[in-house]
């Protein structure tokens, strides 16, 4: 089984590595420890001391910040608990108006606009565009990944974490505090 080193990696995830590279990568096995290896990665790449426990996209991340999980921007803006999907906490722009979608699609590839809404989601802390989503009126965020990260990290990783949590989405207790 080959082994990649950090650099390697690093490069891989720039665009810098040689394309025949790339796939050669690609079509092999993983190596043991890739997912540390990327974990490492990103955590050279944040301002941050916090733990990455996992990342959720290139600028989001579930981090352990003392007994708590959380979800943490690369900028430093927190969302709260992992278990609580993000975008509720998020700046949101709704393109629902055929002016607005007008912007994003040409022709007949706008989506009528009394069916469906184009979401963006930024982050409050650094404003960057963290996601897209194109929904039917009415539909709640999408909750894009949720990870029973005790499950994960004990019966993957084989590195159990320190105080196992409930895995349940606690995102309608949130909303319904709200009330």
């Amino acid at each position: 089984m080959s082994q990649y080193n950090k650099a390697e990696l690093r490069k891989l995830v720039d665009g810098e590595l040689e394309w025949s590279r790339v796939q050669e990568i690609m079509k092999a096995p993983k190596d043991d420890d890739r997912f540390e290896k990327w974990v490492a990665l990103r955590q050279d790449e944040v301002a941050w001391d916090e733990r990455i426990l996992m990342p959720l996209t290139f600028k989001l991340y579930i981090v352990q910040k003392g007994r708590e999980r959380i979800v943490k921007c690369e900028c430093g803006h927190e969302y709260g608990d992992y278990r609580v999907n993000w975008k509720v906490y998020a700046n949101i722009f709704v393109r629902d108006s055929v002016e607005d979608l007008h912007e994003v699609y040409r022709g007949r590839e706008q989506p009528d606009s009394t069916w469906q809404q184009v979401r963006e989601y930024y982050c409050p802390g650094c404003d960057t565009q963290l996601e897209v989503e194109a929904v039917p009126r009415g539909c709640p965020p999408d909750f894009n990944l949720l990870p029973d990260l005790d499950t994960f990290y004990r019966d993957w990783l084989g590195k159990p974490l320190d105080e196992e949590m409930e895995f349940v989405d606690k995102t309608q207790e949130v909303i319904d505090s709200w009330k």
